[in-house]
């Protein structure tokens, strides 16, 4: 048991040195963003602004300094949790992400499960009854959710349970409550009816993606030797299904799935445009249209730091899925 334990920590620090490391690029890129996509100095003056007015500003971020100290300073300022200024706004861009990240997490989070609710069972079912007109009908609609693009499958949810129905808001973010500094919207049926339908337009590509996987895996396991001979022994249909063939079948689609939380995270944006919903895709966007480079910065290594943590996660997880990792 010992020997396990220092193996696992050992596999822990790697990983985090690895996901350290790839921190370290993330803000590399950051950083060149910040100084070489235009002048920070004009983003924050204006045009019109005194020479003088330019050099005390310059003075003040640091940028009469060399480059590897302004690097290392970006570096310390992130550490301490200070991503800058916002040019847009004169407000602090880490005030402005903590007002966001309750909306975009919960959007996520929304998606992640119904794809991950509807999207195992749907797997399974096509790779135990193939031949069944449900499951052609799951494929074929699975291959319809991957065509269809994310902003052309929001804007008909918007046509048909807005427009024509009525039953749904078409955008927006309501019926929130504070639970602290987190305003949720998932305590109340007023807020249900405003993130359903972004929830179920980021969810659909995922969903099929999950359900081909799963399928696919299924499939693949049932037809090994060491599944015939669980058959041959006379181990139930369920035992042999669910406890060998599903269990075996879930190391890839748990990669599928962590990956793609983080792309829902990530690729939130057109959705949220879409709906015009207060998330963090939706302050991206106001940025890159003011230029806002410190918000695109802070974005940017957001986003990056969240594909390391759930990259860790999804490696940890294969060990309680796979008994032969565990071994290993």
């Amino acid at each position: 048991m010992g020997a396990i334990g220092l193996a696992m920590y050992k596999y822990l620090l790697q990983r985090l040195v690895q996901g350290i490391l790839v921190m370290l690029v993330v803000t590399f890129v950051a950083f060149a963003i910040f100084h070489f996509l235009g002048d920070p100095v004009n983003n924050m003056v204006g045009e019109s602004a005194t020479d003088a007015d330019r050099q005390m500003v310059r003075l003040q971020l640091g940028l009469d300094e060399p480059v590897i100290v302004q690097y290392f300073k970006f570096v310390g300022n992130i550490l301490q949790g200070d991503f800058g200024i916002s040019y847009r706004t004169r407000t602090s861009v880490i005030e402005q992400m903590a007002v966001r990240l309750p909306a975009t997490l919960e959007l996520s989070l929304v998606s992640g499960f119904f794809s991950i609710l509807f999207g195992i069972p749907m797997g399974i079912y096509c790779a135990l009854q193939p031949k069944s007109w449900l499951s052609r009908n799951f494929l074929v609609g699975s291959l319809v959710g991957i065509s269809i693009p994310t902003f052309l499958s929001g804007l008909l949810l918007i046509y048909l349970f807005s427009v024509t129905l009525g039953w749904l808001p078409s955008q927006g973010r309501g019926g929130l409550v504070s639970l602290g500094w987190w305003d949720t919207s998932l305590v109340t049926l007023k807020g249900w009816s405003y993130i359903i339908m972004p929830a179920l337009t980021l969810c659909i590509y995922q969903l099929t993606l999950i359900t081909r996987m799963v399928r696919a895996e299924m499939q693949e396991v049932i037809r090994t030797d060491y599944i015939k001979f669980a058959r041959a022994r006379g181990l139930s249909n369920y035992i042999v299904q669910y406890r060998h063939a599903l269990q075996n079948s879930l190391v890839p689609v748990v990669t599928i799935i962590g990956l793609q939380l983080g792309t829902v995270v990530a690729f939130s944006i057109i959705t949220e445009t879409v709906f015009n919903w207060p998330g963090l895709g939706q302050m991206f966007i106001q940025s890159i249209e003011f230029v806002d480079i410190p918000v695109m910065s802070a974005y940017l290594i957001f986003v990056g730091a969240f594909f390391v943590i759930l990259n860790l996660i999804v490696d940890l997880v294969y060990a309680l899925v796979d008994p032969r990792l565990r071994a290993a």
